[in-house]
Order: C-alpha cells, then sequence, then structure tokens
C-alpha cells in the first residue's frame, strides 16, 4: 500500500496528522506492507524569510483578529497536539517561508531519510523554536539526519530540487488539494486535515481490503 501526504512543516495540524497517523500504523497488522512518500506544500509561497512580527501578530493581521484571539485559537491547537504527543510552544515558533525546507526534504528522499527531515523540521518549528527559514538551521538538521554535509550545502546555494517541489505543488492542485495535510491511500482513497487516528485505521483496513480485491 502506498500513502501520499502533501504537507507543510509550517501547519501544526500536518504535524498532528503525522503523529496520528503513525499511531494508526503502529495498531494496523499490515504495516510493513505500507510505504509512505511525503510531499511538498506551501500554505503560504509569499511568506517572507524574516518576519518582525511573532506568530500570534502574524495570524492577527491574517485574519483580522486580535493577539488575544489569536492565542486562544492557538491554545486549543496546543491542547490537540498533547493529545498526540507533540509539545507545541506557539511562544517560541518563528514564522518564516518554508520553500527551502521544502527543497531539503527533497534531498532527504533521495536518500531514504524524508519521514527524518519531516520530524527533525516539524520539531525544529514547533517544539524548539529554530528558524528553518535560514540556511544554517537547515543544514544542522540536514547533518543531524546523517545528509553530507558538502552536498546539503551545494543544495541549500544554488537552486536543486525547485523544480520537484513546484512539481508536487502541480500535483497537489491537479488533485483538488486547497489545504493539508491531505493523505491518499493507494491513490484511491482520500483523507483530509489531522483526522483521530480512528479514521486512519479505518481508511488503511478500507484501502487494503480494496487493493486485496483487484
Amino acid at each position: 500500500m502506498k500513502i501520499d501526504i502533501w504537507s507543510d512543516v509550517a501547519c501544526p495540524f500536518c504535524f498532528i496528522g503525522k503523529r496520528n497517523l503513525e499511531a494508526a500504523l503502529a495498531q494496523f497488522p499490515h504495516r510493513d506492507e505500507v510505504a509512505v512518500t511525503w510531499h511538498n506544500f506551501e500554505l503560504d509561497p509569499q511568506a517572507k524569510t524574516d518576519y518582525k512580527e511573532n506568530q500570534y501578530e502574524l495570524l492577527a493581521r491574517k485574519y483580522g483578529m486580535t493577539v488575544e484571539q489569536a492565542k486562544d485559537n492557538t491554545e486549543r491547537v496546543v491542547q490537540s497536539g498533547q493529545a498526540a504527543g507533540i509539545a507545541f510552544d506557539f511562544d517560541r515558533v518563528v514564522p518564516t517561508n518554508t520553500f527551502n525546507a521544502h527543497r531539503l526534504i527533497q534531498l532527504a528522499h533521495r536518500h531514504g531519510l524524508q519521514d527524518a527531515a519531516e520530524e527533525k523540521l516539524f520539531k525544529a518549528m514547533f517544539e524548539e523554536g529554530k528558524h528553518i527559514g535560514r540556511k544554517e538551521t537547515l543544514q544542522e538538521i540536514a547533518e543531524a539526519i546523517g545528509l553530507d554535509a558538502a552536498a546539503t550545502a551545494e543544495m541549500l546555494n544554488g537552486d536543486a530540487y525547485t523544480e520537484a517541489v513546484r512539481a508536487d505543488e502541480a500535483e497537489a492542485q491537479s488533485l483538488g488539494i486547497r489545504g493539508v495535510p491531505f493523505f491518499v491511500l493507494d491513490r484511491k482513497y482520500a483523507v483530509s486535515g489531522a483526522q483521530p487516528v480512528a479514521v486512519f485505521l479505518q481508511a488503511l483496513q478500507q484501502a487494503r481490503e480494496e487493493s486485496l480485491k483487484s
């Protein structure tokens, strides 16, 4: 079984969705038959690398709410994260552009380290307060998961994998994906959003039953 996931590492719900899918796979008897591939999706392609505003101020401006309302909204995400084993720390989140992070994910994919890259980037963004828009942070993450330092530096200082990121985003558009996370099982079944573990488990079972019929 193949699972394709469209995701942005600046999306807290994508982190929750990752955790819930992992929990479902841990309960799925045929886990060893499942191959997961992550695909790039930028929620805000026009995002800047550096902002003077913090995460709350940026959300308030973007959605026309007060900073207090933005904090209340993120508190609900924090609670959902706790249930999934994530320690969200929005006070430390550094809003930024994720395009170079997506290129790093593509590089990691070529070396069988895609899931490790996703995990490290999510944790850096939402738990550790790191600036994942900066090349030095991405270099550090790459080396931590076992990517070659020189190859990573060459990628970050050039435009490698730009077309691969754009191809993922174009495919998302062709599939009608407007938001993330978005999960596609065997190109037949879709799960949209950070659904509960039970929903993922049901989708896994349904997809496998269908594959046995064909």
